[in-house]
């Protein structure tokens, strides 16, 4: 039986420069209108944008409950990747886009004239971790977070 895997991409295009796209991962303002699946119900956004810097971004929920995304940046490479680690401590194996643990690393990959595909891509440390944070919502979270960043993009343009 082959081992179960522990690695998830999701990757969407969008019609904007991976400058502008670098901007709004990069800056704790933009970062605010768009982290989460939730809609821009961030309440707080405090990044330390370097190697080793951390971050925590504060959600709220629907239902009025906060949820947190901690993190450490690992590595970042200006405008091509940002690898951060979620926080060991975090309560929530979905981590909010951060899971305990887990390594996410994020490529701007520029495919043609202001046309850029954004790949989020997360190793777990066990394929149990990615099991329980699909079921606390990390994938339809991711997919819907990157859905808001695209409305955020055309708010930028206009």
């Amino acid at each position: 039986m082959p081992p179960l895997p522990k690695e998830l991409t999701l990757s969407r295009k969008y019609a904007a420069p991976r400058t502008l796209l670098w901007k709004i991962w990069s800056d704790p303002h933009h970062i605010k209108q768009w982290w989460g699946p939730f809609g821009p119900t961030n309440t707080t956004c405090d990044i330390d944008f370097r190697v080793g810097g951390q971050f925590n971004i504060a959600m709220r929920t629907p239902e009025g409950d906060m949820l947190y995304a901690v993190g450490e940046y690992l590595e970042i490479k200006r405008p091509e990747r940002i690898v951060y680690l979620g926080d060991a401590d975090t309560v929530t194996a979905c981590g909010c886009g951060a899971p305990p643990k887990a390594k996410v690393t994020v490529t701007f990959d520029e495919f043609a004239k202001d046309k850029t595909n954004l790949t989020v891509h997360t190793l777990f440390d066990r394929p149990e971790d990615m099991i329980a944070a699909n079921e606390e919502g990390y994938t339809s979270g991711w997919t819907n977070t990157l859905i808001e960043l695209e409305e955020t993009l055309q708010l930028l343009e206009a």
